[in-house]
């Protein structure tokens, strides 16, 4: 065992008794520790060597939370940069949900949300065939470690029928002068033909070093459609591992946009599995990172049957030392006839110091299938550059409408016309205020909607 292995199996045999408990926990946290122990990190190792350096050396440092803040109203220390949109807004501090009265709401039309422990305890048929389900293939270290210390996560449920109108919303927040380590795991559960809109956010307060490990399980009955969006701005200290892993039935429909504005280390992990015919999956990513900040997509989506499709659209752009990974995987398997799939990642490189690497791959073994795969990773155009420069647009500002209008097409699928403008007014604050210093740029002004539109359509 690596030495962060060893401090992990010393610091749950010390917790275990601490962490909250259900008849049915302690065997899937013997299973995730037996599973932890046994995989091997050096993969992860020759991803990036430097992370879990980082992640071992001060092993002993790390905190573990195994009781709740107390309740403070959000308002009070925290203003999201996603307002109003008419949300209902769950809160988790420190990797624990933050409530003023119950752990768990049931609202008329039937739909669960809160506290996964609470609803262990009051819909036990509801959560345990998810929660306890044999461990998927794609099952790392990681994700083990998750099933072991999880303390806390989000439980929605939503019944056959029903279509949520406002979208669900989970913030979670680090607020702490320690260390902390946080294991969170997170159940949908969509019935037939619900629906549901669905906004996850990780964000700091204090720019304290923090180890987030969190799991999302997603699962989508026949004909059940979920737009999930996902958006990052953590502190340049912490290590964030994202992992959603989505299991989709008959007619379902999936569909991601992942958004990535400030982070230290983040991976973002996706696997989805199409299990019934004419299931569809639609995700799509940006990821804006500068300094020395690392940001890691994997996805994994897995063709099992016939009739499906799936698309992927990931761009990107990297400034002073940042690096960036795209792993893109798609399965067809031998049964899943007249799929469709296609996967691309573009990218943009500011400085010959900043890293790229994109990895698209296509494991196909049926032979009646549409499947496409692409890559891009340069710097921005030279011809673009030119015809904005003789429209009498100076250098600084045409890079910045240039790399607004790569980054709006991600922004543009946003299905929530509010959340989209709020994602949008946060790109271009992004890329006027980290990635490019310009005191003069033209996104200050107020015609830059207009200006943005024009390059976007042209």
């Amino acid at each position: 065992m690596t030495p962060f292995q060893q401090f992990i199996q010393k610091e749950f045999g010390r917790l275990k008794a601490e962490l909250p408990y259900h008849e049915t926990t302690d065997a899937l946290r013997e299973r995730g520790l037996e599973s932890f122990i046994q995989k091997d990190f050096a993969g992860y190792r020759k991803e990036n060597r430097q992370v879990f350096d980082t992640l071992i050396a001060p092993s002993a440092e790390w905190k573990f939370q195994t009781q709740p803040p107390a309740y403070r109203p959000v308002e009070e220390y925290f203003h999201c940069k996603v307002q109003n949109i008419d949300t209902q807004m769950f809160v988790f501090l420190n990797g624990w949900y933050v409530h003023r009265k119950d752990a768990l709401s049931v609202s008329e039309d039937g739909v669960i949300t809160g506290s996964i422990f609470a609803a262990l305890e009051k819909f036990p048929q509801l959560v345990l065939p998810y929660l306890t389900q044999p461990e998927s293939h794609r099952e790392d270290s990681l994700s083990a470690l998750n099933r072991m210390m999880f303390n806390d996560g989000l439980f929605v449920y939503v019944p056959e029928n029903v279509a949520v109108e406002k979208p669900v919303q989970l913030i979670s927040l680090t607020d702490s002068n320690e260390q902390l380590m946080l294991h969170n795991r997170n159940l949908i559960v969509l019935g037939r033909n619900a629906q549901l809109s669905f906004i996850q956010c990780d964000d700091s307060i204090q720019f304290q070093k923090t180890f987030i490990n969190n799991v999302t399980q997603v699962h989508l009955e026949e004909d059940a459609r979920l737009s999930y969006y996902k958006m990052e701005n953590k502190n340049p200290e912490s290590l964030l591992f994202n992992e959603v892993e989505v299991v989709q039935k008959a007619h379902s429909q999936f569909f991601s946009n992942a958004m990535t504005f400030n982070t230290g280390y983040l991976r973002n992990k996706i696997n989805v599995y199409l299990t019934e015919p004419f299931s569809s999956a639609h995700l799509y990513g940006l990821y804006l990172v500068d300094k020395k900040q690392q940001v890691d997509n994997q996805i994994y989506i897995d063709h099992q049957v016939p009739d499906c499709e799936s698309y992927q659209l990931y761009k990107g752009i990297a400034d002073d030392e940042a690096k960036a990974h795209f792993l893109g995987h798609v399965v067809v398997r031998p049964d899943a006839q007249r799929t469709v799939a296609a996967q691309t990642n573009r990218n943009i490189t500011l400085t010959d110091q900043a890293q790229v690497t994109s990895k698209p791959f296509l494991e196909i073994y049926a032979d009646d299938v549409k499947c496409n795969h692409g890559t891009t990773v340069g710097q921005l155009d030279d011809e673009a550059m030119f015809y904005l420069r003789t429209r009498g647009i100076c250098e600084r500002n045409a890079r910045m409408l240039l790399m607004f209008a790569f980054a709006n097409e991600i922004a543009n699928h946003i299905k929530i016309h509010t959340l989209q403008e709020r994602y949008k007014e946060m790109i271009r604050k992004r890329l006027n205020g980290e990635l490019t210093i310009c005191d003069q740029c033209v996104l200050h002004c107020p015609h830059i909607k207009d200006i943005g539109k024009d390059i976007v359509t042209a």
